[in-house]
Formats: structure tokens, C-alpha cells, sequence
């Protein structure tokens, strides 16, 4: 098993948990897609920091990156830090289709308000290290539909 195939496993198996825990936030979720004409594209992202950069990390995407993910149209599902690996951030965001994932991370990443921030966060050295992504799409066994 390669590790795409763990974290994408992982990824869907929280997504279940969450589903069959009757979590709010996933509940909403699911009531956003049905409302959608076509199901969403998940994207399951892994960030891996360097020794003691994940409270930088976490502070980022709690202070700026949700905020302008949702200002780009980008859909925030659930972020988690793994108890194993403590220099890890792993969430799962939502988009239209390919189409709008491409254009909304072209956006993203060319907002004047992130750059501001990607380099004033990075002040005392880089806080990621490596990151990666996985496109993934409901089954039609699964409870998001």
C-alpha cells in the first residue's frame, strides 16, 4: 500500500466516522452537497512541518488560510493533527469540480492578502516542509453522496 492510498484511506474512513458520529459540521456538509446539482470534489491535503513548526501552521490556517479558502471558494470540511506524527496537519477541503479547484487555487495562491501573509509567517524560517494532495470523489455507497 503506498502512502497516497493510506492517507486517501484515512482520509474517507474519518470522513465515515464522522458520517455515522452525526458530527454538525459534517451534517452540514452533506446538506450543502445535496443542495448542489452534481456531487463535490474532496481534496485531502497533508502538510508536513518542520521540527516545531506546527503551532506557526496551525496558527495560519486559524488566523488567515480558512478564511481566504472560503473567500476563493473553497470549501472547508475538517482539519485534523494525527497523534502519531505531531509535525503533521491533514484536512479535507471541498470544491465544485476540477475546474473550480484549479481556478480557486490560482486565486489563492495570487491574492495579494496570502502572499502578505505566507511571508510574514515565514519570518523565522519555513513552515512547511512538503505537501500533498489528493483529489477524491464519494462513492455512491457513501453517505455524502
Amino acid at each position: 500500500m503506498t502512502r497516497t492510498h493510506f492517507w486517501c484511506g484515512l482520509g474517507c474512513g474519518v470522513l465515515m466516522t464522522l458520517a455515522l458520529s452525526g458530527s454538525d459540521l459534517f451534517r452540514s456538509a452533506v446538506a450543502d452537497e445535496k443542495k448542489e446539482s452534481a456531487p463535490l470534489l474532496y481534496e485531502l491535503r497533508t502538510y508536513y512541518a518542520p521540527e516545531g513548526k506546527i503551532d506557526d501552521l496551525n496558527a495560519r490556517f486559524r488566523n488567515h488560510t480558512l478564511a481566504l479558502f472560503e473567500k476563493h471558494g473553497i470549501k472547508n470540511i475538517m482539519y485534523w493533527t494525527p497523534v502519531d506524527k505531531p509535525n503533521t496537519l491533514i484536512y479535507v477541503i471541498a470544491h465544485k469540480d476540477k475546474a473550480a479547484a484549479d481556478a480557486s487555487w490560482a486565486a489563492f495562491r495570487s491574492d495579494p492578502v496570502w502572499l502578505k501573509v505566507a511571508e510574514e509567517t515565514q519570518k523565522n524560517g519555513k513552515i512547511v516542509d512538503k505537501v500533498e494532495s489528493v483529489y477524491m470523489m464519494a462513492t455512491d455507497y457513501s453517505p455524502i453522496k
